[in-house]
């Protein structure tokens, strides 16, 4: 599970990191052969996709469609590179490592135009950021009264999202004390809240304390940041779109098939590559994901799981401009592309009711 929130790591350095990487790689040799480099006598297109961190059921859709052979049905063979504390996966995919990445939120594709990184969001898989900040039962009413308590948030949603409820909500900087990705600093204070994952950190507390947390998901108070979203190279889609197309497609009907069908399959993936994820914690993460509207809500009820809109992006960008987060000066339209969205892709296999 993850304890740490996964907002993007601002630095100056990234640039220069991806080119000694770039230059690492010539001299390396691949760790997997990236698509565009596939031969046109593959029965199966060789897809490197990699996640950010270990296998979840956050991730749970692009499991399913590996399992039960949706990409193998779509020509692809692809392979699941578990992220985690020591990987860095996402630095993998402008260097050539990787094909596809499964990005944390827009702030990373906006961050990768400020950068001059050639990477692009294809889809959104996320129609809701899984933030939250959890409170002890009975310290507040609603979401407003967060400010009146310490906050436990990390360094990189301290960079982020924090800096929003700062600009929206007057939230202010004297609350925050380091969330260091342990609950017992929280549990110790009931006057108190801290940062998490809608799929996770409200389930450990519970198991743990027996204390049922209340839990603000930031997305329903306007935080409306896309989340686990699909980027890959523009040197992949100006050569094979095609590929990215299927790549698009499978995993969408790999995510309708975790939520409305069998996730057994799915599961049994995960929890091959991350023994450490329990049978609860899989059901309760699938459930927030689908009651919560996290991942099958919004545009994507018209338009289908991954959907992106330009009005949706403008408006975060010109959020997060606000709140002093991201530069007015980028080009935010650069770090994502509508071409392989919004077609209602796998749309029929979501319950009529």
């Amino acid at each position: 599970m993850r304890f740490a929130s996964p907002f993007r790591r601002r630095s100056g350095a990234l640039a220069r990191l991806v080119a000694a990487l770039a230059a690492l790689a010539l001299l390396a040799g691949p760790v997997a052969t990236p698509a565009s480099a596939q031969g046109a006598g593959n029965a199966l297109d060789k897809v490197a996709f990699g996640t950010n961190w270990v296998a979840q059921a956050e991730h749970g859709g692009f499991y399913q469609a590996l399992a039960d052979g949706t990409y193998r049905r779509y020509g692809l063979d692809v392979t699941i590179v578990p992220g985690g504390p020591n990987a860095n996966n996402r630095m993998l995919l402008p260097v050539g490592k990787l094909d596809f990445y499964m990005s944390a939120n827009t702030l990373q594709s906006f961050d990768a135009v400020e950068q001059g990184i050639p990477t692009v969001a294809v889809a959104a898989i996320f129609q809701k950021d899984p933030q939250v900040l959890i409170a002890h039962p009975g310290a507040v009413q609603r979401f407003a009264d967060l400010k009146r308590l310490n906050l436990f948030v990390s360094k990189e949603g301290m960079a982020s999202y924090f800096q929003w409820l700062k600009a929206e909500y007057g939230f202010r900087d004297a609350q925050v004390k380091p969330y260091t990705s342990n609950a017992q600093p929280f549990l110790a204070d009931t006057r108190s809240a801290m940062q998490g994952y809608v799929t996770s950190e409200p389930f450990v507390i519970e198991k743990q304390s027996r204390i049922r947390p209340v839990v603000f998901l930031l997305a329903d108070e306007g935080f409306t940041s896309y989340s686990t979203l699909i980027e890959t190279r523009r040197d992949l889609i100006d050569a094979k779109p095609g590929l990215v197309q299927r790549f698009v497609d499978a995993s969408i009907i790999g995510w309708y098939t975790y939520l409305y069908g069998d996730p057994s399959a799915g599961n049994a993936l995960i929890r091959k590559q991350n023994p450490d994820m329990s049978d609860d914690l899989l059901d309760y993460a699938r459930r927030q994901l689908r009651d919560r509207g996290i991942v099958d809500s919004g545009d994507a009820l018209s338009l289908g799981i991954g959907a992106m809109t330009d009005a949706r992006m403008s408006g975060f960008f010109a959020a997060m401009v606000k709140a002093g987060v991201t530069k007015p000066t980028v080009d935010f339209r650069r770090s994502y592309t509508l071409q392989f969205v919004n077609k209602r892709v796998g749309i029929d296999l979501r319950p009529k009711n």
